[in-house]
């Protein structure tokens, strides 16, 4: 299979995990059914709860209204072996906003939940923080999966298999990092093959890369990485506002930090920029995070 075949396929398998199925319309409540990932860990990877639970809200809207911010919580571990049902409560639609209340859940239980706000395009005031300066571009930088060789293969085999073109302005944390300690870092992402047109689908996926990479810039701030033996990580929240329409087969540029870590918890933030220095995204996650005693 060539190269470009490779990375069709893997854009065609995420669309397959966002065409949910809908098995009930507005009764009480509107319920959805979509599959999961296979991921290495048999957890089912958050950013496809974010992205299917969003579109499940918004299939239940009009297309000119659309989402401006979520609020979720990760409430068990999903199965990535499993598909997942969604349900969708029509909380409150306005002559501007509506609301919509989502719940995911396996085996009868629910393992995330949201709520997100939805707005038809009106005017108003406008100002944006800028793109950070002196960021090289990405062709400048190898993907990651180039970067990370004499790694587990199974690492190295899902970062070839995901949708997602990521790369670390930094060195990735897939293994040690001679890096200096600092709680922020960059990432350059964009999917591997174009998507349709529908911009719902753009903000979905856009949902669904905010939950890549997110949690390093509290792990670099400590020198720890995703292979250190002992090291649990698990995503307690999840906020995200959108601010500009973006494309997420184009660049964007995702310059993350964290101002907190305290009470084996950590707090991190990001912001997304679309390649022309246009803030496209905010977001905001706390993780759970517990590093063994004999990290250095």
């Amino acid at each position: 299979m060539s190269a470009a075949d490779h990375a069709t396929r893997t854009v065609e398998r995420l669309l397959e995990v966002l065409d949910l199925d809908a098995t009930q319309a507005r009764t009480t409540e509107d319920i959805f059914t979509g599959a999961s990932h296979p991921m290495p860990s048999g957890r089912i990877y958050g950013g496809q709860v974010l992205a299917q639970t969003l579109l499940a809200a918004e299939r239940t809207l009009p297309e000119d209204r659309a989402v401006h911010s979520m609020h979720g919580y990760f409430l068990r571990p999903g199965d990535a072996s499993h598909g997942i049902t969604i349900a969708v409560d029509r909380i409150h639609d306005g002559r501007s906003f509506s609301t919509r209340r989502t719940q995911a859940y396996q085996n009868g239980v629910p393992i995330f939940s949201m709520i997100a706000s939805f707005q038809d395009g009106d005017p108003g005031v406008e100002h944006a923080e800028p793109m950070p300066q002196g960021i090289p571009d990405p062709e400048e930088l190898a993907p990651d999966e180039e970067r990370v060789r004499g790694l587990a293969e199974a690492t190295t085999r899902m970062l070839a298999e995901r949708a997602a073109d990521i790369r670390h302005v930094g060195s990735p944390l897939y293994g040690p990092s001679t890096d200096e300690r600092v709680a922020r870092q960059a990432v350059w992402m964009r999917l591997r093959a174009p998507l349709p047109d529908d911009q719902r689908l753009h903000r979905a996926a856009l949902a669904y890369l905010s939950d890549m990479t997110i949690q390093e810039s509290i792990l670099r701030a400590h020198g720890v990485h995703w292979a250190l033996p002992g090291l649990k990580v698990a995503s307690l929240d999840h906020a995200m506002w959108w601010h500009r329409p973006a494309r997420v087969d184009d660049w964007l540029l995702y310059v993350q930090e964290s101002p907190n870590a305290r009470g084996g918890r950590g707090l991190a933030t990001g912001r997304i920029y679309a390649r022309d220095g246009a803030l496209v995204a905010s977001v905001a996650q706390e993780i759970m995070i517990r590093v063994p005693d004999e990290q250095p």
